[in-house]
């Protein structure tokens, strides 16, 4: 099964397994993922799971996050609910943490799933490009920028207005990469919200080809998420260590991305405006960037802008964890290492969103991510550019007034947030973030 992660069942009773987590391919550090299917079962069985040999010990088990599970006859992913599931440190287990989830099985034809997250796999992203280049669109490219050591596609889209593409022009360009850790798969959900959002007829999404040039490379590690590792590439490669000399035989996926990021950097046409890296975290809650540390005060307030913004945009972003770091043991990171290599005038972050849920400024109880608010975050964060661009007077707002925000909302599907879109300019909106001013 495609990210099917299982190593091995330990028959206790017929009411009880312990399940063992098959460590990533060539590498015995890491073990988290998991994704197996249970058939043969009797109707009304009660079963108890033990995952008894968990890599972490710190998790979002402890904070009341499930399994998902689906079966046949049910095909949407949920969550477990949160009383069947048990996280603690188990004696017979040579007090390792053990996560032990019960569940009552209630069709006997039903072969049931059981994930860690909900997967997205290589084949799922494949079909998802394919029915995109159908569409014919014309801001819309597909190439393969290579192959994994197993002769995977390393996809790249580029979306843009095609005028932008003449070589005389000047370019502004905003590249965005995902799945380099396989196992964070709600990275792949932000990143098709992204893609969702930027190929659509939506105002902002017009404006924002016309203006600057989108590079998205959806899967950078397509043979660690094909074969259910958490971490590593086939070869045991955490590859978000090797930015700064990637092997064109042991990481090719890598090594074929940074090519063509220092090629577009030497080209004095292009401004590399933004390098932005989607992951997923195992022990947060809500969606966090990470960005560098830099000498310039300047420099370190203007890099906060755009994550200042998306809060404005997303209410499951988190200001307060985003953080700043030159963290030794991150140096090896796409964000790190390009943010040495490009200029002073390109952002380079992480975007980091929970495994689990989120808290919003009312709400009392973390809220559980699902696929769809996963890639409503992807939206959000593609919307954020423009309003980036127009604090920068990059992009003049000069659309009609009679789009008022609302509208714009509906459109994307986010009726239900007030309406922060058009009707104030983005500068006024950080003019009255500083006056303590709120809506």
């Amino acid at each position: 099964m495609e990210t099917g992660n299982l190593g091995r069942v330990d028959y206790i009773s017929e009411f009880e397994f312990d399940l063992f987590i098959r460590p990533d391919t060539c590498n015995p550090r890491f073990r988290v993922w998991f994704n197996f299917t249970v058939e043969n079962i009797r109707e009304t069985q009660r079963v108890i799971f033990n995952v008894v040999n968990f890599s972490k010990t710190k998790s979002l088990y402890r904070d009341g996050m499930s399994p998902v599970v689906k079966s046949t006859s049910r095909p949407k992913w949920q969550r477990l609910p949160a009383k069947n599931v048990y996280y603690y440190r188990c004696p017979d287990h040579r007090r390792n943490y053990v996560m032990s989830f019960a569940f009552c099985f209630d069709r006997e034809d039903d072969v049931y799933q059981f994930a860690y997250c909900y997967p997205y796999t290589y084949s799922r992203l494949q079909h998802y490009l394919a029915s995109l280049e159908r569409r014919n669109l014309p801001y819309l490219q597909r190439e393969q920028l290579g192959l994994s050591v197993q002769q995977r596609r390393l996809d790249l889209l580029t979306i843009t207005n095609p005028d932008h593409l003449s070589p005389d022009r000047e370019k502004k360009l905003v590249f965005l990469t995902a799945r380099v850790h396989p196992g964070e798969s709600p990275a792949s959900f932000i990143c098709q919200g992204v893609i969702d959002f930027l190929v659509s007829q939506h105002p902002v999404a017009q404006v924002l080809r016309d203006h600057v040039i989108f590079k998205i490379v959806p899967m950078l590690n397509p043979d660690g998420v094909y074969l259910g590792n958490y971490r590593c590439s086939l070869m045991g490669f955490d590859l978000n260590r090797h930015w700064q000399d990637p092997s064109p035989w042991a990481h090719p996926t890598l090594h074929a991305v940074k090519q063509l990021i220092v090629q577009m950097n030497q080209d004095p046409r292009v401004s590399l405006e933004f390098y932005i890296d989607v992951h997923a975290h195992s022990t947060m809650l809500n969606g966090f960037m990470y960005g560098n540390v830099f000498e310039d005060e300047e420099r370190v307030q203007r890099q906060a802008v755009f994550p200042r913004l998306l809060c404005q945009n997303a209410p499951d972003f988190s200001f307060s964890n985003t953080s700043f770091n030159r963290d030794v043991v991150k140096a090896g990171t796409g964000r790190r290492f390009l943010g040495g290599l490009l200029d002073d005038t390109s952002y380079c972050y992480t975007l980091e969103v929970s495994f689990y849920s989120y808290m919003t400024a009312g709400s009392t109880a973390p809220v559980p991510y699902t696929e769809e608010t996963y890639t409503k975050l992807g939206r959000n964060v593609a919307r954020t550019f423009l309003d980036y661009y127009k604090l920068n007077n990059f992009i003049k707002d000069n659309r009609p007034t009679h789009i008022q925000s609302s509208e714009v909302m509906s459109q994307t599907g986010d009726g239900n947030r007030k309406g922060n879109g058009f009707g104030r300019d983005a500068a006024d909106r950080e003019r009255e973030k500083s006056q303590g001013v709120r809506h």
